[in-house]
């Protein structure tokens, strides 16, 4: 099967597409054809060894150093069940299903084994394999922080900051889907975006500051890094929540602090430990009926995957980024819209 791989750690010009062992799935995995698959903000740093301090020695640990053990990155699919264990009772051959590959990557293939009981379901019908394709880690992320660790609740205000990323635009969504009052931080070039979104307010953070607006949020989601404690104190209360996707050991230390001096607590989580397959299906519910969409900016062939990580690895992406990896007229069924 063709499969896009990096043997050392470097650019983009690292990836090759080239032939690899098609995998055969365990008595508890399903066999999926891959359809589409993400190419997150976290598959170039992959690539690159471009992590934090505090994250190279464990990555380093995982994943391999000086060169990479896993070949093949990317961590959410779609696509089409070819074949099943002898344990597997929740899927069947021809079930189109989308998730989430975790620690052991390998999205970028037409071909990658899953877990029966991992974060994985079925994709709804009206549903196309592309959106769903990108439907599980941006907006898992999102969900998790606001309902889970953030406890946002009907009627309180939330600022997410980065609202145009893959994260960003799910949790706009979800916040108003859980009753939220919900303001959107982003660019001018997304100001409309966001707004379609439904958001109730959008402020462009390259004309103003949306910590001296006077307003006073419940709940700030920092989705992109680009916020300090310092600066939330400005607008939140004693009981805010202050919830960061990026975080490292200074945010680690303000989680402690902040549970013992008054003001708003900073949450930070690896929100992947706490994903499932339940709510993957919630997801796809509400994209299904309209209430959720996911964002899809920019959509590239398998044999472009160094130009789809160039984009991603620029910054500027509108929620997300898919990699096509098997063309549609040759798929076994048809798929989607």
């Amino acid at each position: 099967m063709k499969a896009a791989v990096f043997d050392r750690y470097g650019p983009a010009d690292v990836l090759e597409i080239a032939d690899v062992p098609r995998p055969i799935p365990k008595d508890d995995e399903v066999l999926v054809r891959v359809f589409a698959a993400g190419v997150s903000a976290e598959d170039p740093k992959m690539r690159a060894f471009d992590h934090p301090p505090m994250l190279r020695l464990p990555i380093a640990l995982l994943f391999g150093y000086p060169r990479p053990r896993t070949r093949v990155l990317g961590m959410e699919l779609s696509g089409e069940v070819t074949a099943v264990g002898r344990r597997v009772k929740r899927f069947a051959v021809g079930d189109q299903v989308f998730g989430y590959t975790g620690i052991g990557l390998g999205a970028h293939a037409e071909y990658r084994c899953l877990r029966e009981r991992g974060v994985l379901a079925r994709v709804p019908d009206g549903v196309d394999l592309e959106s769903a394709a990108v439907a599980s880690n941006g907006a898992l992320t999102a969900l998790v922080y606001l309902r889970d660790l953030g406890s946002l609740a009907r009627g309180e205000r939330v600022v997410v900051v980065g609202a145009s990323g893959a994260v960003g635009t799910a949790a706009v969504q979800i916040a108003k889907l859980l009753g939220a009052h919900v303001t959107g931080v982003c660019s001018t070039a997304n100001l409309e975006l966001v707004r379609s979104l439904g958001a109730d307010e959008v402020i462009d953070y390259t004309t103003d500051d949306f910590t001296e607006g006077g307003a006073i949020y419940d709940v700030v989601f920092d989705t992109v890094g680009a916020t300090t404690l310092r600066r939330v104190r400005r607008c939140t209360h004693r009981r805010s929540r202050y919830l960061v996707t990026v975080f490292g050991l200074r945010e680690l230390a303000q989680m402690l602090w902040t549970r013992v001096v008054p003001g708003p607590r900073v949450i930070a989580a690896s929100s992947n430990f706490h994903w499932s397959a339940e709510d993957l299906a919630w997801l796809g519910e509400r994209m299904a009926s309209g209430a959720l969409r996911a964002v899809v900016d920019r959509s590239y062939p398998l044999a472009e995957v160094r130009a789809a990580h160039r984009y991603v690895e620029g910054g500027h992406k509108r929620g997300n980024v898919v990699l096509r990896i098997s063309d549609r007229r040759s798929a076994p069924r048809a798929y989607g819209s």
